[in-house]
């Protein structure tokens, strides 16, 4: 412990103070953090929705700029992990859990509540696929991508410390050493601290959900304790491993189970409609995606409600949680070219996702088009997947399939939260000690327990993204600092290619 930096005592303690908070009185904790969450998704809705465009606009731009060739790293370097590798650890870490859990349950959200239009018809569950494709795509992505080559970059190339504030050096110079440094990192420790506190909330009730679908097991407060203790335990034997081989094996677990889920889906499901849907939902995505990306409806009031409480909720969401996802990104991509890790991270992930909601949310409205397993809309959330697998041939099957990926994702994603939290608090150790990673998985169950003993996950969840504004202004800054960090390397890089083809003439 003697290597953590002021940033983990500062940090600390504030997680401290807001789980005492929640825990005594997570009544006023909801109240106020709601009336900050309504303030800023009502009225910089548009801040959101232009500052999310333009990290996707950033991104593209860096594919086709010179600045592509670059590496994170010295140049002759190569990549520390396989490419499949490589994936399988990025996507488990950003989305895994997530779309396990909202897979089906988002597009039959929008199938009966359409953001216009009317609900339950053949032109709503067109619109639910093309938005759950568009709330889990490129610009999610493109999130984590400008936040992680930041980091990357100034890690591996510039010899940086591994932490958010030093991809400011050139803006600040000297000072990111100072209180405003110490202020970016303790923004991010908290976000990280409290976004992956709640997703331990939520992972629970999704796993107590599948087995009361599969056993008699209740899912109630205690199953829900239990899981957390079990997960817990679990993914801090992984995490006393080290990046190499808990986090390393598990993820290529993930990728495993997660193909095997669609693969079984897909094949038992209606394989003709998954596909033709697929398909036309990848071109109604990139038809409408420009409109999708600037859309606030000022003049219909109904739909401008939908996109604050579903778009502009989302991108509040993952720019809180860009630190995590960003930070551990950044950590297991040494060694590739800006192109090859934009592409990687933008594309990739993206196409996966949009498949992965062809396959289970195509699945779940299928059935309730063709009235063969109606009601799945008036399942709680964490049930509706299991709902949707039960309504297939060999469900049972499935679904204890699915349960174990959504496991083997739980433990993924607070292993992986563990390492980023220790790294962000240590001053940007590429191998925090394991004293520290320890200390913050303890933090992280207990959160995660408290609130749901408390009722007060909703709460939490929303501080979290209340979190989210100051850091996308952060984030912004980033990529001001690094095209300036871009310029001058690219210089550089020319000069010395000048100057050898001058010796050698």
């Amino acid at each position: 412990m003697n290597k953590v930096s002021p940033v983990f005592w500062i940090s600390l303690v504030l997680a401290a103070i807001f789980v005492a908070w929640g825990a005594w009185s997570p009544e006023t904790l909801s109240t106020y953090s709601g009336v900050a969450q309504s303030f800023l998704t009502g009225n910089f809705g548009w801040f959101y929705q232009l500052t999310v465009a333009i990290f996707v606009i950033f991104s593209i731009y860096l594919i086709f700029s010179p600045y592509g060739k670059l590496r994170l790293g010295q140049p002759d370097e190569k990549p520390e992990y396989n490419t499949i590798t490589w994936f399988a650890m990025l996507f488990s870490a950003g989305m895994g859990i997530g779309l396990v859990f909202w897979g089906s349950a988002e597009p039959l959200s929008h199938f009966a509540n359409p953001p216009t239009g009317d609900a339950e018809t053949a032109e709503a569950a067109k619109k639910a696929l093309r938005y759950a494709t568009f709330h889990w795509g490129i610009h999610v992505w493109a999130i984590y991508t400008v936040i992680a080559l930041a980091i990357a970059y100034f890690k591996f190339r510039r010899k940086a410390p591994g932490v958010i504030s030093a991809t400011f050096q050139p803006l600040l110079g000297d000072r990111v050493n100072g209180p405003f440094g110490k202020t970016i990192d303790v923004i991010a420790v908290f976000a990280t601290i409290f976004g992956v506190a709640t997703s331990l909330g939520l992972g629970a009730s999704q796993i107590g959900g599948g087995l009361s679908f599969i056993s008699n097991i209740e899912n109630n407060l205690m199953t829900k304790f239990i899981i957390i203790v079990i997960v817990t335990i679990l993914f801090m034997i992984s995490a006393w491993s080290g990046i190499g081989k808990g986090i390393k094996y598990l993820s290529n677990a993930n990728i495993v189970l997660a193909v095997a889920l669609i693969a079984l889906t897909l094949v038992l499901g209606p394989t003709v409609f998954i596909m033709d849907i697929f398909s036309s939902t990848i071109g109604g995505y990139i038809q409408n995606l420009p409109r999708m990306s600037f859309q606030m409806a000022p003049l219909s009031e109904q739909h401008n409600e939908w996109i604050q409480g579903w778009t502009v909720f989302y991108w509040a969401w993952f720019i809180a949680w860009s630190p995590f996802v960003g930070t551990f990104i950044a950590r297991v991509s040494k060694g590739r070219t800006i192109r090859e890790f934009v592409m990687g991270v933008l594309i990739l992930p993206s196409a996966f996702s949009a498949f992965w909601f062809a396959v289970f949310g195509g699945t779940s409205l299928k059935q309730e088009l063709d009235g063969t397993n109606t009601g799945l809309t008036d399942l709680p959330t964490e049930q509706a997947l299991f709902g949707t697998l039960e309504g297939l041939p060999l469900g049972i099957v499935i679904t204890v399939v699915a349960i174990l990926l959504i496991s083997t994702f739980f433990i993924t994603s607070a292993d992986s939260a563990t390492f980023v939290l220790g790294m962000q608090t240590t001053n940007g150790s590429l191998n925090p000690a394991n004293s520290v990673k320890l200390t913050w998985g303890v933090i992280q169950a207990a959160i995660a327990t408290v609130l749901l003993f408390s009722g007060g996950l909703n709460a939490l969840q929303t501080a979290s993204i209340v979190s989210a504004f100051p850091f996308a202004i952060i984030l912004l800054l980033m990529i001001v600092s690094l095209l300036k960090a871009l310029k001058q390397d690219a210089a550089k890089v020319e000069k010395q290619q000048n100057s050898k083809q001058h010796t050698s003439a």
